[in-house]
């Protein structure tokens, strides 16, 4: 006589494909916040970038040859007014992040941002030790 026995998969088995479909799922997850993080970064590069050119563009076109004096709050008049040598002044990709400007003399500049990922410490007024990336007139500093 025959046992009848069920026909399926052991706890072993299963316990198993759920270890590795969890280990698949946390490696997804890891890569993707990485890619986000990259990716904001690479914004913050770009918009620094964006915001070099108009001060170069305000530099030569202002009778003292001169860069605007001041912080970042200086920037929206001097680069989005009259003549717009910016569209809209960006802003950091995340809301808990800022952009940094300081000019002191107007010959000589610093944008800074603080990236999630890479970079070198650089340091502007004030952003203190927050900043990691840090571009002047002749590119990054």
């Amino acid at each position: 006589m025959k046992k009848n026995r069920l026909k399926g998969f052991s706890l072993i088995e299963i316990l198993v494909v759920v270890t590795i479909i969890a280990l698949l799922a946390a490696g997804a997850v890891v890569t993707y916040s990485q890619l986000t993080k990259q990716s904001r970064d690479a914004r913050r590069k770009t918009d620094l970038e964006q915001v070099r050119a108009a001060l170069e563009m305000y530099k030569s076109n202002s009778a003292t040859n001169t860069y605007p004096i001041g912080d970042w709050s200086v920037l929206p008049a001097a680069l989005a007014g009259n003549p717009k040598y910016i569209g809209v002044m960006p802003s950091d990709p995340k809301s808990s992040f800022s952009y940094y400007y300081i000019s002191a003399a107007g010959t000589d500049y610093t944008l800074a941002a603080q990236f999630e990922v890479g970079g070198t410490n650089c340091v502007v007024g004030q952003c203190g030790a927050n900043c990691n990336y840090c571009l002047g007139p002749y590119g990054q500093k």
